[in-house]
């Protein structure tokens, strides 16, 4: 385990967190997070000089519809309901002076 977390740094990763943790729970996060780093390190050590970077590991093509009204106008299907309606508009009291 190269990566030694410090506790002042385990108490300001607690503050940023805003978690409040026992020191028994403070110990095991020490650990996990040296686990991470001794991992990340460990990927640093690969070589990936041949390969291309990529945004996302699937293909993404661009997953938008097509913007097509399949309702259509239903305006007095929807006003049926209304208390009040004007030209073909809900009518509601006023509220602002």
């Amino acid at each position: 385990m190269a990566n030694i977390i410090s506790d002042e740094t385990m108490e300001y990763v607690g503050i940023l967190a805003k978690l409040e943790l026992s020191d028994e729970q403070k110990e095991q996060a020490k650990k996990d997070m040296a686990r991470m780093l001794d991992y990340i390190d460990m990927l640093n050590e690969l070589d990936t000089s041949g390969v291309e970077p990529m945004s996302h590991v699937f293909p993404v093509n661009n997953v938008f519809r097509e913007d097509e009204v399949t309702n259509g106008d239903e305006r007095e299907t929807i006003l049926k309901n209304a208390p009040a309606k004007k030209d073909g508009s809900f009518m509601v009291p006023k509220t602002v002076e």
